[in-house]
């Protein structure tokens, strides 16, 4: 089965993020990084149960706290745990993130893949205040140069800074000169760490699988260190062959 078969077999929300619920911990690490203060106003897109919100508002003491989730389900859980904390003035929506207005913002956690998605909120993006920070995670904004990167955590900054291509997007991100697989393996963990995955095994099939897509993604563009495919890459190739019937060098250019 070749890897594009294999992800087509898993639910949508999983390959997006939408329905990881990141932990305490995570958000705590995302906001220590952006700098999340009192004078804040801070959006969450896609807040799912509002522990991003709790944290926000409790530790963080962000002026104004705003949670926009389409799942009515995710909804009242937020608005369950806010009230359970007597957070009456953390604000929770329920609609679609492209059709909020969230002009006053200072932060925006936001984590979406979905290309519809992408094209309406960079749209909104452009046009936010100077200064505003927007926080991805595993990517920089399309076409967007981060402002400061704390991998997987990625600040962008308004006004957005255009990159020249995909190349130096990827380099900006990992920074540095060109991509080997130890670097590949330490962002691949890193993204699985933040992410919070509860099994074992499975956090390091994801590594195997995210280090494996870094690695190849830097070869393809030119911007893997050295010509040769390393032999950690070709032995975790045969790996996901052998064991788990899913192929990947076909993506290799």
């Amino acid at each position: 089965m070749k890897i594009e078969d294999y992800l087509n077999t898993l639910p949508e929300s999983i390959l997006s993020g939408q329905n990881v619920q990141l932990s305490t911990e995570t958000f705590r690490e995302i906001f220590n990084f952006v700098n999340l203060g009192n004078d804040d106003v801070f959006y969450h897109l896609g807040c799912g149960d509002g522990t991003g919100l709790v944290v926000a508002r409790e530790e963080f003491t962000a002026k104004k706290v705003i949670g926009i989730d389409n799942s009515q389900v995710k909804i009242d859980a937020a608005k369950k745990i806010c009230l359970e904390k007597n957070m009456n003035d953390v604000k929770i929506i329920c609609n679609d993130i492209v059709n909020e207005n969230i002009d006053d913002a200072d932060v925006i956690l936001f984590w979406f893949t979905d290309e519809n998605i992408l094209n309406k909120m960079m749209e909104k993006f452009s046009t936010l205040k100077h200064g505003t920070r927007i926080i991805t995670i595993w990517g920089a904004l399309p076409g967007c140069l981060p402002y400061l990167v704390n991998f997987p955590y990625i600040i962008n900054q308004v006004p957005l800074k255009k990159a020249n291509d995909l190349k130096e997007q990827l380099l900006a991100i990992f920074d540095v000169k060109c991509v080997d697989f130890v670097t590949a393996w330490e962002f691949a963990e890193r993204y699985t760490n933040a992410i919070g995955r509860d099994n074992p095994e499975n956090d390091r099939f994801l590594t195997i699988l995210q280090s494996l897509v870094i690695w190849i993604n830097a070869k393809n563009l030119d911007v893997a260190c050295g010509d040769e495919i390393p032999e950690s890459i070709t032995t975790y190739i045969s790996i996901l062959k052998t064991y788990f019937g899913i192929e990947i060098e076909h993506l290799i250019k």
